[in-house]
């Protein structure tokens, strides 16, 4: 079975024999891996003066880095980072995910943002924007409409490729650590009917489906498990979300990814990093539908010798046996 399948039947909640399916949705720690800029600080930079030529090396070395990160880490999935709310960029997200299947089949699972919901603002925003939830209900909705049209009509430009593009990841942010930026009556109301409707159109389509979302997401959690997304991530523990208890309320219906402590990997000793991969693949493991990873991302300040280390435990102790 490939990383790639075993990476689906995770998704499905399906039993699977071997390493727990592994991934980070960024791995922006590849300087120091392998001595490459990673590909979303340096994507496209003039694009429109290059040559042909040019053009094609650069999308063979943005699929390569991809590509080097997820076989020393022994990754299932890989997330092409690039602005897909801009159609101007579908051409080249095309060109990256056939060159990713070029250079390694179908071995990885692939992945692209898509996700047209409303995120807690921008500081500079954040009042004007809450406002507008009040004020202007009208034409914020109509906003929110828009941008799941945007979306549906780049999956169904990208389904036609088949075999390119196995999911979309749905990556606003709702939540901050003590709760989330919209109360559950907003939410319902603004994220809700939008999240769900995108959803539905992906899976119709043949999409995989994971949403997005750090911090605190225990009082909206009903609400995206009822929106039908394939799994969660990232199950934050910054954000008091507990995997075991998440795992309890709704882990018959939804797959669970992460929760592998960030803050801990940076800031804790060795022995509670240590401890808190091994409570993550503890608690994530049993019955399935979990996939292991941090609580965000391998941001940049993370200690590569942290992850390397949670890679390692992962690999020597995330298994299940044989049947």
């Amino acid at each position: 079975m490939t990383p790639r399948e075993k990476f689906i039947k995770c998704l499905r909640r399906e039993p699977i024999t071997g390493h727990v399916p592994h991934f980070e949705l960024v791995f922006y720690l590849t300087m120091e891996a392998f001595r490459k800029v990673h590909p979303e600080h340096r994507v496209f930079l003039q694009w429109d003066q290059m040559s042909k030529r040019e053009q094609k090396i650069q999308i063979e070395d943005i699929a390569e880095t991809y590509i080097a990160y997820a076989e020393k880490y022994h990754h299932s999935a890989i997330f092409v980072q690039i602005d897909t709310g801009d159609m101007r960029y579908f051409d080249r997200t095309v060109r990256i995910l056939d060159e990713i299947r070029n250079q390694s089949g179908d071995k990885y699972y692939t992945m692209v943002h898509g996700d047209p919901t409303f995120a807690i603002p921008t500081g500079d925003d954040m009042v004007e924007f809450a406002a507008r939830l009040y004020e202007e209900e009208d034409e914020m909705k109509a906003i929110a409409q828009e941008r799941v049209d945007h979306f549906k009509r780049f999956a169904e430009k990208m389904a036609r490729y088949e075999g390119l593009l196995d999911g979309f990841t749905l990556c606003s942010d709702y939540c901050f650590n003590t709760n989330p930026f919209f109360s559950p009556d907003l939410f319902a109301e603004y994220i809700t009917p939008y999240l769900k409707e995108i959803l539905d159109a992906y899976k119709s389509m043949g999409f995989y489906t994971i949403k997005h979302t750090d911090g605190n997401i225990m009082p909206i959690l009903d609400q995206m498990v009822e929106c039908g997304p394939h799994a969660l991530h990232s199950l934050d523990p910054q954000g008091g979300v507990s995997l075991k208890q998440v795992k309890e309320m709704v882990g018959d219906k939804v797959a669970l990814c992460g929760n592998v402590n960030c803050g801990l990997l940076q800031t804790g000793t060795i022995e509670e990093c240590e401890a808190d991969v091994r409570r993550s693949l503890r608690e994530g493991m049993p019955g399935y539908g979990y996939i292991f990873c941090t609580s965000n991302c391998v941001y940049t300040g993370l200690s590569l010798e942290r992850y390397e280390r949670m890679n390692k435990i992962w690999w020597e102790e995330g298994i299940y046996p044989e049947v």
